[in-house]
């Protein structure tokens, strides 16, 4: 149950509730002699329109809801620095985000298996996703509109927490053409992209439970089951300073958390164990803050060292992306007005919402997307020009290059995951203000955006001082590796072709309609290069920073989720990914939760 009473002690106490913390309390507590608390910095959300009306979703960045962290100068992109939206609130950014709900590639998770991770395949983890979620599918005419011949039931979950369903957008013909873009292309999509192995356009789904029209996320799900059981205390505006250890390496035993409780600072002392599910931003810098890291880092701020593993904070992995808006014939609604915060659109749309649960405020983030490779390398021909592309760009790899360059040399990969989103963006600006810009021009657009399937730089992430309350470095290192802008400015240029074709051409003004921004005609891989360092922005996927590998090969936690030189201090996160996904990574963050559930149990 939620209390404003603090617990002296509990058998596992999660740190974070959010996407993995509250999946952990639900199944760990369904076991009623089990103890459970739940400490989450942020506040409790579960009654906020701007959280459950899902066109809201860009209206919380930036706000209490939102750590509202940003990177150091990035020197690849001229100087800028990027925001790095996490979510803080009770559910994370589960509760924050575009509500995209996409799984992770077989290669990916297998690709983790064979980095030193015994048990972490597809095969195994594929069943956690299903278990995860419910997939709600449209009626036979929505069904046939979004073109969802592909989907295969049994790849889907059908009990799971999470409801998650495809928006009903029947009045638009644009996310049609999507669809009938990439089929007319030769890439209609291969199988099911739930399924683990796909390339192709498709449309999405979203985790909008479509009888209520409303985000379905931890909180809303898994949250209030946890809520209801006696055994779990969930505390919100309690920020959590540091774990509190004994021993030494590797004996160290985790036996509470020190913690600041609305102004009041208390010790919850854990029976069991402390599981870390902060984020890939915050769990690193509470590990570093409890003295354990890079014994460097921690000397200089005169932080005892416990085990030290200069690992952690570092493999810091993101997808970056880009895109590019056109202005589209009179008559196709797109979600401009409301961007604009016009009051008649934006009254009239909260009417609808308010009234019928139906309009354009019952529509997320992305509805279309295409997991596509660099088209010029497709054929016979063009793997012997990918061959000696990745032989350019990698003289010497290491093991994570190589694993990278492994997956994207497989047949028909995706190095990217391209998108449709029906309204535009002035990215030139979206790193200084919203998430799609300010001075958005008059008219109604689409934009076609490219993001980033698996980037070969690593960044890295560390305390700034002593002082929990200080907020961390987060340095990315976007592009550092040449081959990162070589392969997207590839992918962007692609997607700047598809305004070309038949399907999308005759929604879009014509001749040169507009484009937001200007500089958005390319004409070769240079103009493209530019115009991403320009403006590339974070797609907010933070995740690697304390990576699930052996300890001498970069890792922070075990197979099963401990941390090096530990006995009972865990990490179950996005921060745990030795290799990011190559999507959106909600769906992968609830089914690694799920899977650690499983684990914690076995090992109780």
């Amino acid at each position: 149950m939620s209390t404003t009473q603090i617990p002296t002690a509990a058998d596992y106490v999660i740190v974070g509730g959010g996407t993995a913390g509250l999946v952990l309390a639900a199944r760990l507590s369904e076991d009623p002699g089990t103890s459970v608390v739940v400490l989450e910095a942020g506040t409790n959300h579960l009654e906020d329109p701007r959280v459950n009306v899902p066109a809201l979703w860009t209206t919380l960045f930036g706000t209490d809801a939102d750590w509202a962290f940003a990177t150091v100068p990035q020197v690849t992109l001229g100087g800028r620095t990027n925001n790095a939206a996490q979510g803080k609130m009770l559910g994370g950014s589960s509760g924050i985000n575009g509500q995209a709900f996409v799984s992770a590639s077989e290669l990916v998770i297998d690709a983790w298996s064979k980095l030193g991770n015994e048990g972490w395949t597809w095969k195994n983890l594929h069943p956690y996703y299903k278990k995860s979620y419910t997939l709600n599918l449209p009626d036979d005419e929505t069904c046939e509109h979004l073109g969802l011949n592909w989907v295969e039931p049994s790849a889907h979950g059908s009990s799971g927490p999470i409801q998650v369903s495809f928006p009903g957008q029947l009045q638009n013909p644009l996310v049609k053409a999507w669809v009938e873009l990439f089929k007319s292309i030769g890439y209609d999509v291969t199988a099911d992209p739930y399924s683990g192995a796909s390339t192709g356009g498709f449309s999405s789904l979203a985790a909008v439970d479509p009888q209520t029209k409303t985000r379905s996320y931890a909180a809303n799900t898994y949250g209030i089951a946890a809520m209801q059981r006696p055994g779990v205390h969930i505390l919100t505006d309690a920020f959590v300073k540091k774990v509190l250890i004994e021993g030494s390496k590797p004996d160290v035993y985790a036996t509470g958390v020190e913690v600041d409780v609305k102004g009041q600072l208390v010790t919850v002392g854990a029976n069991k164990e402390v599981i870390l599910t902060a984020g890939a931003l915050n769990t690193p810098k509470l590990l570093e803050l409890s003295g354990i890291g890079n014994k460097k880092i921690l000397q200089k701020y005169n932080i005892p060292v416990i085990v030290d593993n200069p690992n952690v904070g570092e493999n810091l992995q993101d997808h970056l992306m880009s895109g590019i808006s056109f202005e589209v014939v009179d008559g196709v609604v797109t979600g401009d007005p409301l961007l604009r915060q016009e009051p008649e659109a934006t009254q009239s749309a909260m009417q609808m919402y308010s009234e019928h649960k139906a309009g354009p405020m019952t529509i997320g983030g992305v509805q279309s997307s295409a997991l596509m490779p660099i088209l010029e390398f497709a054929g016979v021909d063009g793997q012997k020009s990918q061959t000696r592309f990745f032989d350019k760009y990698l003289p010497t790899a290491s093991i994570f290059q190589s694993t990278v360059r492994d997956i994207f040399e497989t047949h028909n990969a995706p190095t990217c995951d391209m998108f449709m989103f029906l309204a535009q963006a002035n990215l030139h600006e979206a790193n200084t203000s919203c998430f799609v810009g300010t001075r958005l021009l008059p008219g109604n657009y689409l934009s076609l955006g490219v993001m980033q399937s698996i980037p070969f730089s690593r960044g890295h992430t560390h305390i700034s001082s002593a002082n929990p309350k200080d907020k961390q470095t987060i340095d990315p290192r976007y592009f550092s590796h040449p081959l990162d802008i070589e392969i997207l400015a590839q992918n962007l240029l692609d997607v700047e072709r598809l305004h070309e074709n038949e399907a999308l051409t005759k929604y879009l003004k014509k001749p040169n309609g507009r484009r937001n921004h200007s500089d958005s005609f390319l004409t070769d891989v240079e103009s493209a290069k530019k115009y991403l360092r320009d403006t590339v922005t974070s797609a907010y996927h933070f995740s690697g920073t304390a990576a699930m590998l052996p300890e001498d090969q970069g890792g922070v936690v075990n197979e099963n989720l401990v941390v090096h030189g530990t006995l009972n201090l865990r990490v179950c996160d996005a921060s745990i990914f030795p290799v990011i996904p190559p999507a959106n990574l909600m769906a992968t963050v609830y089914a690694v939760a799920e899977r650690a559930a499983d684990i914690i149990k076995t090992d109780a």
